[in-house]
Order: C-alpha cells, then sequence, then structure tokens
C-alpha cells in the first residue's frame, strides 16, 4: 500500500478516486456478463456446426463405397478461392465474421465420370463450409475469451484492492484530520483559560 498524505487534498483526491472506481466497475462487470455470454452463443454454434458436419460425414458414408472407384474423386478436384469474412465488434472486442467461401471446381468430363462424383463435390463444399465457419467462431471465441481474462482481472482489481484500499486510506485521512481538529479545538480552549487567568 502506497504511503498517503494525510490532507484535505489527499481526502479530496482519494474521495473522487473511489466515485471513479464505483462509476466504472458496474461498465466492467456488465462487460464481463455481456462476454460470458456471447462465448456460450459462440460454444453452441460451433458445437451445431460439428453435429452438422457429423451428420454429413454420417451420409458418406453410406456411399463410402461408390466413392472408393480410383481416379474420379481427388484432392484437387475442389478448391477454396476465396474466403468471405468481415469484422464485427462484441463488448469493443474485435472479432471475425464468416460469410461464405467460393470454390472452384477441376472441370471433369460429365460424359465419363460416374453420377455420384456431383453429389461428393456438393457434400464436400457443405463440410468444408462447416469447417470454415467454425474456424472462424473458435478465433472469435479466442479473442472473446482473451478480453474477458483481462476484464475480469478488472473487476477483481477494483473490486479487491482499488476500492477498499481508496476507502482505507478515506477513513485514514479522515480519522487524522478529525484527531487534528479536535487538538486544535483543545489547544484553542486552553489557550483562551490560559487568557483568562492571565486577565484575572
Amino acid at each position: 500500500m502506497a504511503k498517503i498524505k494525510l490532507t484535505k487534498n489527499e481526502l479530496k483526491k482519494q474521495k473522487d478516486s473511489l466515485k471513479m472506481f464505483q462509476r466504472y466497475l458496474p461498465t466492467l462487470m456488465l462487460k464481463k456478463q455481456q462476454l460470458q455470454a456471447e462465448i456460450r452463443i459462440t460454444e453452441l454454434r460451433i458445437k451445431e456446426l460439428l453435429d452438422e458436419k457429423k451428420r454429413i460425414d454420417e451420409t458418406f458414408k453410406a456411399w463410402i463405397a461408390v466413392y472408393g472407384e480410383k481416379g474420379f474423386f481427388t484432392p484437387d478436384i475442389l478448391r477454396i478461392t476465396s474466403l468471405r469474412t468481415s469484422e464485427g465488434n462484441i463488448a469493443g472486442v474485435t472479432i471475425p465474421i464468416f460469410h461464405g467461401a467460393d470454390f472452384e471446381t477441376t472441370p471433369y468430363d460429365l460424359v465419363r465420370t460416374p453420377l455420384w462424383l456431383d453429389a461428393a463435390v456438393e457434400r464436400m463444399k457443405q463440410v468444408l463450409l462447416l469447417d470454415l465457419e467454425a474456424q472462424t467462431l473458435e478465433e472469435q471465441r479466442k479473442r472473446l475469451e482473451h478480453e474477458l481474462r483481462v476484464t475480469t482481472q478488472r473487476v477483481n482489481l477494483f473490486e479487491k484492492i482499488k476500492i477498499p484500499e481508496t476507502t482505507g486510506n478515506i477513513k485514514k485521512i479522515q480519522v487524522y484530520l478529525g484527531d487534528q481538529q479536535t487538538a486544535a479545538v483543545v489547544r484553542g480552549k486552553i489557550a483562551k483559560r490560559g487568557m483568562q487567568r492571565v486577565a484575572q
């Protein structure tokens, strides 16, 4: 605890600091609650995306024997050409927002390739979109959690250190100034009595 001056100016300074801490604390607590709620929403959305991906994977398994035909479904048949994202703001935190992606399919002969190839490419696009959105949401969650940690530290600093410390300083200064005032009154009375004795 820093040494404080026991003066009226210091008392005013400490009272101003206490008012500031008490004014900002509710805002910080509100921000903390908002961040916690947004993190929960983001986690639920990530779970939904992963569940949807799992469901698509299950439908893929039904076709797996067909997809096993050699030479048709190659890794380079589908590629991402662009990712569409923007930036948003939640409780003062800049977050990425996923809007979609553009794909390019390697041209293939519709007559000589099996019918399932079109369906496989479409399902692969769905899976990639789900993965890309989940990655964006993970980045959102990471940024929100970082801000939550910082905000929680500030709330704890104000609640557990600054407000109690400032309140203690105010009491200490008030007691000291009260004692000084009482001592001055006592000294005044003693001086007055002394003057009255001298006058008699």
